[in-house]
């Protein structure tokens, strides 16, 4: 079981105090490097992992609507961002049938709202009724190509996102589907590759998800279907299902068992009731509670990272990176920063807030001798193996 961790971090005073004045001096603007300055000023180091590749931040852009433009990858290659995972576009076969036709639907307009979870938390959540990508697949294939150039020179690696089909209980898979649409990114992307295959939570309330053991056929046997068309990098992004706990750790020992690279683990929770996914400290909770039933899982985290403790939260159960999606959607006020991008913003307080920043947090397990500095550094990603369970 790991610990609670305290309401605040413990620091001694002057390093709280040199914190809050550097929260307080970059409301204005970043450092140019941040992993720079936080190693040279706290013996920090902000260094992530995200498919395997090694990442200046560990903190991403989740797959949805704010990575559908060559502009919005570049605002997030400048931010600092550690990786970027574009908006999932549905798979088609050579004469462009879509399986998963439903899913290419125009979003709705979103809606940022507070969220009351069942722990009486206020969060955020965003709610709109779009799916997919709802242009072509040769729109795609050029944003990605564009997006690959802009990462590539910012040392940013960027993943497509994709919704493959998924068969009714009986059916067999529509693997033209995955040969044409993997081969045709991988032609952009060559054996720099990364797919993350998208299991929607608006599919955890579709009919096709009614069969645990269906879903669990799915996760087996997609990794095959993908990684037999091209040398690539695959995640599986899991779906909060509409079963429990257990079932959910299922889902989990399915895909670490079905050849992917790697996971993501888990979007967010479906409303039957209302037809919407959702977020906020329900699906937090939920994740974290989970991933205690999995023991340590690498992974990279997703749902409600809306601090740097809540990284840590994920990270003290084998998270590697985080992808965020909701919290680059803030009204402008929510944020402390005062200018720059939603993402730069963000980052401002993810990283230096002095009672919940990343930075902050990492040197509370310095400080109370759960962390291990190694060459003089309290490392991000030793955090997951400092655990004793």
């Amino acid at each position: 079981m790991i610990a609670a961790l305290p309401e605040r971090p413990r620091l001694p005073q002057p390093l709280h105090s040199r914190l809050a004045a550097d929260f307080d001096r970059f409301r204005t603007g970043l450092p140019a490097d941040p992993g720079a300055h936080a190693r040279e000023r706290y013996g920090v180091d902000l260094t992530g992992q995200y498919a395997g590749r090694t990442i200046r931040l560990p903190f991403g852009k989740a797959s949805g609507q704010l990575s559908m433009t060559d502009s919005e990858v570049r605002a997030d290659a400048t931010a600092g961002l550690g990786f970027v995972v574009l908006k999932t576009v549905i798979a088609e076969d050579p004469a462009g049938r879509r399986a998963m036709e439903a899913w290419a639907i125009h979003e709705t307009a979103m809606r940022v709202e507070q969220r009351t979870a069942a722990s009486g938390r206020e969060g955020w959540t965003v709610t709109w009724k779009g799916r997919g990508w709802d242009c072509s697949f040769e729109d795609y294939l050029a944003l990605y190509g564009e997006a690959l150039a802009i990462g590539g020179a910012a040392g940013m690696p960027v993943a497509a996102s994709v919704k493959y089909h998924l068969p009714e209980p009986g059916a067999g898979f529509r693997v033209a589907e995955y040969e044409h649409t993997t081969r045709r990114l991988v032609e952009i992307g060559g054996t720099d590759t990364i797919i993350e295959k998208d299991f929607s939570p608006t599919l955890a309330g579709d009919a096709l998800a009614d069969q645990r053991d269906n879903v669990l056929r799915w996760i087996r046997d997609v990794a095959d279907l993908v990684k037999r068309q091209a040398p690539l990098t695959l995640g599986l992004k899991l779906m909060n299902a509409l079963f429990d706990d257990a079932f959910q750790s299922e889902m989990v020992d399915a895909a670490r068992a079905s050849g992917a690279d790697f996971l993501v683990l888990f979007n967010r929770l479906f409303d039957p009731r209302g037809g919407v996914a959702y977020g906020g400290w329900d699906l937090s909770d939920r994740n974290l509670r989970v991933l205690d039933r999995c023991g340590p899982v690498p992974h990279c985290a997703t749902g409600n990272i809306v601090s740097g403790r809540v990284m840590l939260e994920y990270a003290l159960r084998g998270a590697t990176s985080g992808a965020l999606h909701t919290f680059f959607q803030l009204p402008l006020g929510a944020y402390a920063a005062t200018a720059g991008s939603r993402s730069e913003r963000a980052l401002h307080t993810l990283l230096y807030h002095p009672e919940d920043g990343l930075i902050a947090w990492l040197l509370h397990l310095g400080e109370t001798g759960a962390l291990p500095r190694r060459g003089g550094l309290l490392r991000f990603l030793d955090v997951g193996s400092t655990v004793d369970r």
